[in-house]
């Protein structure tokens, strides 16, 4: 009898080990892919058993939480929606996270490590933490500004501090209220297919992830090209340049856009002032296609690797391609294709002597009482011109506002700099062209530049032939500096 109680007390043991070691092996070894099954939902309802974390603007919350009293307990709110839109993306319980909401999840739901005292031990015990703030870059005044420009047209604008590469502006319409995509019922799956059937694409960050045909604003580029490759010199001397140009290897005769502007052997000044097509385009094959790819990725043509936290989608100029694309590259047309805060860049370069500042839209992340998770802070992108460049530039651009193409856009008691353009849309320039204008101010009394604006409007609300940078994109820039300057 002994024997056999023997037995099965070790087979007992045995049993005992075995649950230990299979025990050991899932909290050790199965715990992650256990968590990340799409089957358990008990990290989900974690998840949203607490208030989210806030999106500040100005220091004041864009964003909320309220509480359901369902099992996915606290659904995401937000404060002028469709204005903050593309700021702060959407947090839904049903379709995810984008922009900030998605850039910075895990601060804003507590999962981040760094939100704890001792990230080491939260790591061990798991522990959710209260969600953190994100305190964005925009500045509201410039947010209402670029927005109310805007108003039922479509387009997008985007600003920038050009010392610090903070964005303090990123507007995109027509927009969207993200709450009503929040939560899980029907009227949330509704909201979604609405949206998402919309051929306007409410939801289509188009500051960031849109890009366009630049126009005649690409001749900041293609100016930067000329100048830093010695090809001009002098901004005040005639070019060697023809009206029209005949496009090299083809009988296709390129025109301005105005018979009566003097184009042929103008000065760089006067066609930058006039835009003057023949001129960029002559020029811009004189300093060859190696030498308008470098100037183009100096200035963040081509970099896929942006992020503000968010991605932005990669601004194009081809990097093969024959002389007579290559001249209608150089203003703006053929494949050269730009985001807004792309070319609110090349404003902010000109405007920093320059030098671009990696563009950002989070200041810093907060734990929920306060104390600094994360500093953004300032870095260098890139050097996009020589400081001397730069300075012919700023000459030129602020001809533009004071007797060119961009006078709408001129500010009294500053110093403003911009550059108008017209971009053909549509197969056979079928479609309405797109308005651009990009910008910069300065106060007169300022050693620095306040802010680089770029804007662009997809629809202007007027016959195709009214249709201009200056008439149509430049008073939405002058509202969005105003806005910055006070």
């Amino acid at each position: 009898m002994i024997r056999y109680i023997r037995r099965a007390a070790g087979f007992c043991l045995l049993l005992l080990v075995a649950l230990l070691l299979n025990a050991t092996r899932v909290q050790v070894f199965d715990a992650d892919s256990l968590d990340k099954n799409p089957a358990n939902r008990r990290q989900t309802i974690a998840r949203y058993d607490q208030p989210r974390g806030n999106i500040l603007v100005d220091g004041k919350t864009v964003t909320g939480s309220k509480d359901t009293g369902e099992q996915l307990r606290y659904e995401r709110t937000y404060n002028n929606g469709p204005l903050y839109a593309p700021v702060t993306g959407y947090a839904s319980q049903t379709y995810g996270t984008t922009l900030i909401e998605n850039a910075e999840d895990g601060i804003l739901s507590g999962t981040d490590s760094m939100l704890s005292t001792v990230p080491l031990l939260n790591e061990l015990t798991r522990a959710q933490q209260p969600g953190g703030n994100v305190s964005s870059t925009i500045q509201a005044d410039m947010q209402k500004a670029a927005y109310n420009g805007l108003g039922s047209k479509k387009g997008a604008v985007a600003a920038i501090e050009p010392t610090t590469g903070k964005i303090l502006a990123l507007v995109s319409t027509p927009s969207y209220d993200p709450g009503l995509i929040s939560g899980t019922d029907s009227s949330s799956t509704r909201a979604w297919t609405s949206l998402n059937s919309d051929v306007n694409q409410p939801m289509l960050n188009r500051a960031i992830r849109q890009v366009y045909a630049p126009g005649s604003t690409f001749k900041v580029v293609t100016a930067a090209g000329i100048l830093d490759s010695g090809v001009a010199t002098d901004i005040n001397t005639p070019t060697d340049t023809p009206n029209p140009y005949t496009l090299p290897g083809t009988t296709y005769q390129l025109t301005n856009e105005s018979a009566s502007d003097q184009c042929k052997n103008a000065t760089l000044l006067y066609a930058f002032e006039v835009s003057c097509n023949t001129v960029f385009a002559k020029l811009g094959v004189d300093v060859g296609l190696s030498g308008m790819v470098k100037t183009a990725e100096a200035f963040g043509f081509n970099d896929s690797g942006v992020k503000i936290p968010s991605g932005v989608a990669a601004s194009n100029f081809d990097t093969k391609m024959s002389n007579d694309h290559l001249a209608q590259s150089c203003i703006g047309q053929y494949d050269t294709s730009a985001t807004p805060l792309q070319m609110a860049m090349v404003a902010a370069a000109v405007a920093n002597d320059g030098q671009i500042m990696y563009p950002h839209l989070v200041d810093k992340t907060t734990r929920s009482d306060r104390s600094t998770v994360s500093d953004t802070g300032t870095k260098n992108y890139r050097q996009a011109m020589n400081v001397t460049t730069a300075t012919q530039l700023k000459t030129m651009m602020e001809a533009v506002v004071a007797t060119g193409t961009g006078t709408n856009a001129a500010i009294e008691g500053a110093t403003v700099g911009g550059k108008t353009g017209t971009a053909q849309n549509g197969i056979d320039n079928s479609g309405t062209p797109y308005a651009w204008f990009i910008s910069y101010a300065q106060k007169s009394d300022s050693n620095t530049p306040a802010v680089a604006v770029a804007v662009v409007v997809e629809d202007a609300s007027a016959n195709r032939s009214d249709v201009s940078g200056g008439g149509n994109a430049a008073p939405i820039a002058k509202a969005v500096m105003e806005a910055a300057l006070n």
